[in-house]
């Protein structure tokens, strides 16, 4: 199972625009083949710091996900609304290798 966490930095005035996007798409991610879970966290301390934290059978799942023009069209409307770059990790449960 793969872990993959992703911090986005939305200008505060960008807000309300991500969380439409975000509710509009979040059960069709859910639902692609290969999604076990899908979360978005919000920073406590920091306005506009968002995470979104998902699950994955494996990297070529995610990957399929990421070269889809679902994703491809989420994503390009989501990084109109940044303040800084994204950033991403893939990680897998050390212990459980």
């Amino acid at each position: 199972m793969l872990t993959r966490i992703v911090c986005l930095q939305f200008k505060q005035e960008n807000i309300p625009s991500f969380e439409r996007i975000f509710e509009s798409s979040r059960e069709r991610i859910r639902t692609f083949p290969g999604c076990k879970h899908l979360e978005l966290l919000r920073e406590s301390g920091e306005v506009g710091i968002f995470f979104t934290y998902s699950k994955w059978e494996s990297e070529s799942a995610l990957e399929n996900y990421r070269k889809s023009p679902f994703f491809k069209g989420v994503w390009s409307q989501t990084k109109a609304l940044f303040a800084a770059p994204a950033k991403a990790w893939s990680l897998y449960n050390h212990l459980d290798e």
